[in-house]
């Protein structure tokens, strides 16, 4: 006749010649399981007491078990759960998996082959390796992501490349239109399409300065303005076409 007592009493004994402080009794009230009997805890982490501290993972688990009265000839009562950084999906996983290995280990004691089994789960999941394959394929994700390159186009930008190029192009048609087209009788306001083609314009100021008189001249904008800049711009683009040819 088997003495399970017996059998359960040097388990445990030799689990804490192996396991020293990674195992400990616990009250039964805290272990999650519904059981009176004593219950005991070990401490899982996915490397090696051995490894360097600065190089372990954050990530600790908690096996507890119970010796059931017939155990080995029956599983023992089991319980995972997390001490630090384990997801709650993952506890589940864990413990079908170590259910359906106590299952398969029934008649010989099994602890030890369980604990060893969710360390070694761990540290797939959660071990060091892991951990590199996950910082690699986020790498090649951030790698795939096509960042856009130069300055962005914002209202301030646009405005400053805006005047940029109104104040250019008016010194090109400057350079264009003949000499009489200019000029302007003094007691004549310019209108609008003659001052912007003088290249006197000022792409921010409302008025202009004579050099003769060095007064300000009051500006008479005609309706027809945008569409005269319209064809100014033609003009100037067909001209330097000819240039082009010619040269």
């Amino acid at each position: 006749m088997t003495d399970h007592g017996l059998e359960q009493e040097m388990e445990i004994e030799a689990l804490q010649a192996i396991l020293m402080d990674d195992i400990k009794e616990i009250d039964p009230s805290e272990s999650g399981l519904k059981t009176t009997s004593r219950c005991f805890q070990i401490t899982l982490s996915p490397q090696d007491d051995d490894l360097d501290a600065a190089n372990s993972t954050p990530v600790q688990l908690a096996l507890i078990f119970s010796h059931t009265e017939k155990y080995p000839d029956e599983p023992p009562l089991l319980n995972v759960k997390s001490l630090r950084g384990v997801k709650p999906g993952d506890i589940k996983i864990l413990h079908e998996n170590l259910a359906e290995e106590a299952a398969e280990n029934i008649g010989m004691a099994m602890v030890y082959t369980l604990a060893t089994s969710a360390k070694e789960w761990l540290h797939e999941k959660y071990g060091q390796n892991a951990l590199d394959d996950a910082v690699d394929e986020t790498a090649a994700a951030v790698d795939d992501v096509i960042v856009p390159h130069g300055e962005p186009v914002t209202v301030e930008t646009f405005v400053t490349w805006r005047e940029r190029f109104e104040a250019e192009l008016a010194l090109e048609r400057a350079k264009l239109m003949p000499e009489s087209a200019l000029a302007a009788p003094k007691d004549k306001k310019l209108t609008g399409r003659l001052w912007f083609e003088s290249g006197r314009a000022s792409v921010k100021g409302s008025a202009v300065v004579d050099d003769e008189s060095e007064e300000e001249e009051e500006i008479d904008f005609d309706d027809d303005f945008e569409d005269d800049e319209e064809d100014m711009l033609d003009h100037y683009l067909a001209q330097k076409s000819e240039k082009s040819l010619e040269g």
